[in-house]
C-alpha cells in the first residue's frame, strides 16, 4: 500500500478515537454534533447497535484476510469495548452483576482466543 494511503488511514483512525473520547468528555454536545438529540433514546440505541454489528464484522474480515495471529490481536484490542461498557454500567448506577456478568464476560471471552493463537501461521 502506498505511504499516502497508509497515512490517510492512520489519520482516520486517530480522528475516530478523538471523536469517541469527545463523547466521554462532552456527551451532550458530541451527540448533537453527531446529528441527533441527546435525549433521543431510539437514535442512541441505533448508534450502539450499528457499532456492535461493526465490532462483530471487523474481526471476521481480519480473520479472513490476515489469519489467526492478527485476529488474536484484534480481539484483544476489541476487548476495550466491553471493558468500557462494564465501567460505564458501574459509573452510571448499574448493577455489578450486569457489569461483570455481561460486559466483563464478553471482554474475557472475546480476548481468550488470542491466548490460543499460534505465534506464527
Amino acid at each position: 500500500m502506498h505511504l499516502a494511503a497508509l497515512l490517510v488511514g492512520l489519520i482516520a483512525c486517530v480522528a475516530i478515537i478523538v471523536l469517541g473520547v469527545r463523547f466521554f468528555l462532552v456527551p451532550r454536545q458530541a451527540t448533537l454534533d453527531f446529528g441527533v438529540d441527546a435525549d433521543n433514546l431510539r437514535a442512541l440505541t441505533e448508534i450502539k447497535g450499528a457499532r456492535d454489528i461493526t465490532s462483530g464484522v471487523v474481526p471476521l474480515v481480519v480473520w479472513a484476510s490476515a489469519g489467526t495471529t492478527t485476529l488474536g490481536w484484534v480481539l484483544v484490542a476489541a476487548a476495550i469495548t466491553p471493558t468500557a461498557d462494564a465501567l460505564i454500567v458501574l459509573t452510571n448506577g448499574g448493577k455489578l452483576s450486569t457489569a461483570l456478568g455481561v460486559h466483563g464476560l464478553t471482554a474475557d471471552c472475546s480476548s481468550q482466543p488470542a491466548s490460543f493463537s499460534p505465534s506464527h501461521e
